[in-house]
């Protein structure tokens, strides 16, 4: 490893010479109480911004143990210590001058969710930090400004670095809160288990978001109030007493008018498999952690699934337990997602009307007398719902405003009036019951086949044989890879590209390595989850530095990027 002093003798003898030159600065250079890496040198200053890295011993990091032993507190800590250096160097960027990105200095810009990120990893054991960001090298046209570097690296890095990374000069009271808030939003996730509840959503909780384009909590907005029917008690390790309406394990129904929060209580409920910042009003919106939005999703890809459980007879004979299309129908989009998701091991169901296939949520009584069942290839998913509860664990919170069929399978019943829910379970089954039962001369159905899960991918010798695969994000909505894209836009739990990008890394791995046309896509998800765990993200991405853009996605999302990635064949 070179000193800091020997970085500064390399940048006033390149300095002026051709961009290029910067080349010479890559490697390990200590600089006081931190090793400063030059682990990319990007090759124009046009050019995607050079990454470095930062290393801090924990021992002169100095956070307590308390904070860095335990996963769900070392990755809060790791979020408040990266927001807190992104302000920071905010007030830095780009005001070493030049051409091109000269002068930017960027790393992650976290939003609402705590996600693990590469752009900040601390050691579980040692208490180690990992910095990773990216600067752009500063130059005039397309010659090397080193007295700008220099500005960065000796004046405007280190100054940041001491205000974000070190204990001593952290505010420890509010480093303090996130370590405590960790603690709190873990202890409701295992009581949801314990209790045996799907969700939980604390009174106070603001759940209107600020606009279509802000994630932020919306000013003003009502403020969630439990109806005392499902009033649910935790006492907190550090919060205390705390009070919310807990939603129990099986099929939970939500109702009410056109613009009266149906749809924001579950986006809330959808977000709620994250933890989220404190000010967020979302902080105690917790669901299980397995839970799947699931909705119809027309064109896409379907490779070699059983939807057999919903489809069957199609008029032109295609296989429906080993169903595959490049096209896929909304009904056939949706049975599809259901199944995938109960590969992926989900306990929980999330669906909205407005998003699904109508003809594969229901068929009215009516429909049903005048198309008779033997003529109709789809069993719709209400019923199946209760069979999907009672034979495979698997709970569903519904959101419906037009048909009043979904009543006669609900467990419990929740209308939303102004943004306030009330329980009306008993009020719609009574009402319910002065119409023609629902069930009423329906044939009884069978209980499904367990869907088959045995889908083994074969060996993709193309990218076993390409070292130079790229990976390309495309916002939330796709990820590239070696030019084929997989579309993810309506894998709605996705909430950040970090995350999309990440599987594109997931996924290119996994082609390269894993795939061998023996592993079914069950092994292949828990290898790639259990090497995240163990290893960390950049254990997937095989180069020579570890890109600072990652965020580890759930393994339900690794399963929806496998399904969508048309590359692949069984």
């Amino acid at each position: 490893m070179k000193r800091a002093e020997e970085l500064q003798a390399i940048l006033r003898r390149i300095d002026h010479r051709g961009y290029p030159a910067y080349k010479d600065t890559a490697g390990s250079y200590q600089f006081g109480s931190y090793v400063l890496g030059i682990d990319h040198v990007q090759g124009d200053p046009f050019a995607s911004p050079s990454k470095v890295s930062i290393r801090i011993d924990g021992a002169k990091a100095g956070f307590p143990a308390q904070m860095t032993g335990k996963k769900h507190t070392r990755i809060a800590l790791a979020d408040a210590l990266i927001r807190r250096f992104g302000k920071e160097i905010e007030r830095y960027s780009h005001q070493a001058k030049g051409s091109g990105k000269s002068g930017l200095i960027s790393v992650s810009r976290p939003g609402q969710e705590v996600l693990e990120r590469s752009a900040l990893e601390i050691s579980p054991d040692t208490g180690d930090l990992f910095i990773r960001l990216e600067i752009g090298f500063p130059a005039n046209g397309r010659t090397i400004n080193a007295g700008e570097l220099e500005k960065i690296l000796f004046r405007f890095l280190p100054e940041c670095i001491r205000k974000s990374f070190y204990y001593q000069t952290a505010d420890q009271k509010h480093l303090a809160s996130v370590r405590e808030l960790a603690e709190d939003q873990y202890y409701i996730r295992k009581e949801l288990k314990e209790q045996r509840l799907a969700a939980f959503v604390a009174d106070g909780s603001i759940l209107p978001r600020e606009s279509g384009i802000s994630d932020r909590p919306m000013k003003q907005a009502v403020r969630f109030r439990t109806p005392d029917s499902m009033r649910v008690v935790f006492q907190l390790p550090n919060a205390g007493r705390i009070e919310g309406m807990g939603i129990p394990q099986g099929v939970t129904l939500i109702v009410g008018g056109g613009y009266h929060g149906k749809s924001t209580l579950l986006k809330a409920l959808e977000r709620g498999v994250y933890n989220h910042i404190a000010g967020d009003g979302r902080e105690y919106v917790i669901t299980d952690d397995t839970a799947v939005k699931i909705r119809a999703e027309d064109g896409r890809s379907i490779q070699h699934t059983d939807i057999s459980m919903f489809i069957n007879g199609l008029p032109n004979g295609k296989d429906t337990k080993a169903f595959r299309t490049e096209d896929a129908s909304g009904s056939t989009s949706q049975a599809a997602n259901v199944i995938e998701a109960m590969e992926a091991g989900t306990r929980l169901f999330l669906i909205d009307e407005d998003t699904s296939a109508t003809n594969f949520m229901i068929r009215d009584e009516l429909m049903a007398r005048v198309v008779h069942q033997e003529m109709e290839p789809i069993t719709p998913f209400i019923d199946r719902v209760e069979e999907l509860y009672t034979a495979y664990g698997i709970s569903t919170i519904l959101v419906a405003g037009s048909c009043g069929s979904y009543f006669y399978k609900a467990d419990h019943v929740i209308q939303m009036m102004q943004y306030e829910p009330e329980e009306i379970t008993q009020r719609a089954r009574e009402e319910a019951g002065r119409f023609a039962d629902y069930a009423k001369d329906r044939p009884q159905l069978a209980a499904s086949a367990h869907p088959m899960f045995n889908r083994c991918f074969a060996r993709d010798q193309k990218a076993a044989q390409n070292d130079r695969m790229k990976v390309k994000g495309m916002g939330k909505d796709a990820v590239s890879i070696d030019r084929d894209t997989i579309e993810l836009r309506y894998v709605e739990q996705l909430v950040d590209s970090e995350q999309t990008m990440a599987l594109g890394y997931m996924v290119k791995y996994a082609r390269q390595r894993l795939f061998d046309g023996k592993k079914d896509l069950q092994s292949v998800a828990e290898l790639l989850e259990q090497i995240v765990e163990e290893k960390g993200i950049g254990s997937v991405c095989e180069s020579r530095y570890l890109p600072c853009n990652l965020a580890v996605p759930r393994v339900q999302e690794i399963y929806a990027c496998m399904n969508r990635c048309r590359a692949l064949r069984i």
